[in-house]
């Protein structure tokens, strides 16, 4: 494989150093994943490597020609561009014009939404696939992913999958996906300083960087102990060793010098894989039956969620939560916390029930607050299983350094927004536990930690998240929403996925078959009619009638995908407006069907 870009001993710094004298090369077809911990400088990593950032020393060489397209986290196009423009602005450059036509037509039938809707009108999943479609069009030779999955409901990330595994070019890919780093490399580059030059690469996919990282870790650990016997003993030597000192004393010197330098900078490196030190604090309560929900239903807007849902949550019990953005999962969280009611059914709960709720909106953290505030409200202890601790300390467990105490939260990452909400939860004896998004921008690392903690506490959890590793490890069992009503449950997320699969099949394979009567139908029909010419103007409308149609269905769908849109499913006069505007595009398309059906009679 003919190489694309290659680094040699590039280093970067912006208020700290990133990363130094980085060595390694892409070369085409590779499929790579780029992971490491939050604030180690992956996104920069990125900008390098698409020509959007300079190295501050080092060597930086793109072959020629080479065509980069840089696909950020955030997607900044004009709200008032129709998804046509962008996807065409994207490939403005393409010299035949009827080809952008096509390559535009075909990115908008897999994206599955309307050509003409406008960019402002979308869900931040719906605006993530158009970025990536923009991205794709372009038919890069390398396209470089900063986090393509935020925002993505679960849908969305197996379309994501399914278009990348299809992708004839080469790309890197930030992401925390377990899941998804299994499904689309062949390569994972994790940046950590606990690597000699800060870096670390495997061929193979995340399974497979797993062992090699466990083997160089456990290496490392032997190198740092055999260094630590050595330096004692050349220590010891030194101690005794004359004050008169020969040529082959002083080698022996420098030499231990050198051996004290290669032990500390081992030392540093495996000092550099601390982990986070989750443990949620529980009252051990055996109460068998904590929560029972018993035929419970509920519905927005006259759209009904969920009905007649039995749910049972017990000591040691685990439950995963799934379905589209909308369809009522974190409704369900608010239900077994008390905040709303339900429109039918019971939910008992067991006397005296301290229920830990985990809210991914993160309303309950003030941005003017200091870290050290949030942290601890009152003073600087925190009471943590009965014992006082100082903020200082408890803030070291979640990788906060002393320095940061004062640092407003408005000015912490993401992940580290997460880590306070979880630092949060611990102080807080707890029989269950709700978590409603609890990995989102956190790394790979600190989600291995928070999956463990879940694992061994011993009350009742229940979790929504798009990140199927994290459900599939710690589920008993996965609860699907479908937001129309149907709730169902799987043994785990590969049962899920079966199902759905299967059924997405049989719907296809339906609606063919149901064409394919109806065609018939309408020959049959068309036989028996009184013979009539179509006018001039009838014909016309035949011929746009398809195209007519499967706009409006395309406008039916959107208008179904914005029910599910967490800001519009949240108000209820918006979702009220929402139903009302799907509903009006449904007789739209009836209509036109009724139509088609009456002109292809006159044929």
């Amino acid at each position: 494989m003919a190489a694309q870009i290659h680094f040699q001993s590039v280093s970067k710094s912006f208020s700290r150093e990133l990363f130094r004298d980085l060595s390694f090369g892409i070369n085409d077809g590779e499929r790579i994943g780029l992971i490491g911990p939050n604030g180690s400088g992956k996104s920069t990593l990125l900008k390098l490597l698409a020509g959007l950032e300079e190295a501050d020393s080092g060597n930086v060489t793109v072959r020629k020609g080479l065509r980069r397209v840089y696909l950020s986290q955030a997607e900044a196009y004009d709200e008032s561009a129709t998804i046509e423009e962008i996807l065409l602005a994207a490939i403005a450059n393409h010299p035949e014009e009827h080809e952008r036509y096509e390559l535009v037509e075909k990115a908008t039938e897999n994206l599955s939404l309307d050509a003409g809707q406008r960019f402002g009108e979308l869900s931040g999943g719906q605006r993530k696939r158009v970025a990536i479609a923009a991205a794709m069009i372009q038919s890069p030779d390398l396209l470089l992913m900063d986090e393509p999955t935020n925002h993505l409901d679960l849908e969305g990330i197996l379309w994501l999958e399914a278009t990348l595994k299809e992708a004839p070019f080469a790309y890197i890919v930030i992401s925390h996906d377990r899941f998804f780093l299994e499904n689309v490399t062949d390569h994972i580059i994790e940046v950590n300083r606990m690597f000699p030059g800060g870096i670390f690469t495997t061929a193979g996919n995340y399974s497979t960087f797993l062992e090699r990282k466990q083997e160089f870790l456990a290496g490392q650990a032997e190198q740092q102990a055999a260094l630590a016997n050595r330096l004692r003993k050349e220590t010891e030597w030194l101690r005794r060793m004359p004050k008169a000192r020969t040529t082959k004393a002083q080698y022996r010197i420098d030499a231990a010098e050198k051996l004290k330098q290669d032990f500390s900078a081992v030392k540093q490196r495996n000092e550099r894989n601390r982990k986070l030190q989750i443990e949620f604090d529980a009252t051990g309560r055996q109460t068998r039956r904590l929560i029972e929900c018993s035929g419970i239903a509920k519905g927005i807007a006259g759209r009904t969620l969920f009905a007649d849902l039995d749910l049972v949550l017990s000591p040691g019990s685990c439950i995963g939560l799934m379905g589209r953005n909308g369809a009522g999962k974190s409704t369900l969280m608010r239900l077994l916390t008390g905040e709303l009611e339900p429109d039918a059914g019971t939910i008992k709960r067991a006397d005296n029930l301290k229920i830990v709720h985990f809210d991914q909106r993160r309303q309950t953290l003030n941005p003017d607050d200091s870290l050290r505030k949030a942290l601890s409200p009152v003073g600087d202890t925190v009471i943590y299983q009965g014992r006082s601790i100082h903020v200082a300390g408890f803030a070291k467990r979640f990788l906060f350094d002393t320095e940061q105490l004062e640092m407003p939260v408005r000015s912490l990452s993401g992940g580290e927004q997460a880590r306070i909400l979880i630092a949060r939860l611990m102080v807080q004896a707890a029989d269950v536990l709700l978590l409603d998004e609890p990995t989102n921008d956190l790394d790979i690392q600190s989600l291995e930690v928070l999956e463990e903690s879940i694992e061994e506490f011993p009350g009742a959890v229940v979790l929504i998240s798009h990140d199927r590793f994290f459900l599939n490890r710690l589920s008993d069992e996965i609860l699907n929403l479908d937001g129309q009503g149907h709730a169902e449950y799987f043994a785990d997320y590969f049962q899920w996925q079966d199902v759905i699969t299967e059924r997405e099949e049989l719907r296809k394979a339906s609606k063919a078959q149901a064409a394919r009567s109806e065609s018939e139908r309408l020959s049959l029909e068309k036989k028996a009619a009184r013979p009539r010419k179509l006018s001039k103007s009838e014909q016309k409308e035949l011929d746009q009638m398809e195209a007519k149609i499967l706009k409006a269905e395309e406008a039916l769908e959107a208008a179904q995908l914005k029910i599910q849109d967490p800001t519009v499913a949240s108000n209820a006069d918006k979702l009220a407006e929402a139903c009302a505007a799907m509903e009006e595009q449904q007789r739209v398309v009836e209509a036109l069907y009724e139509r088609w059906k009456e002109l292809e009679a006159l044929k």
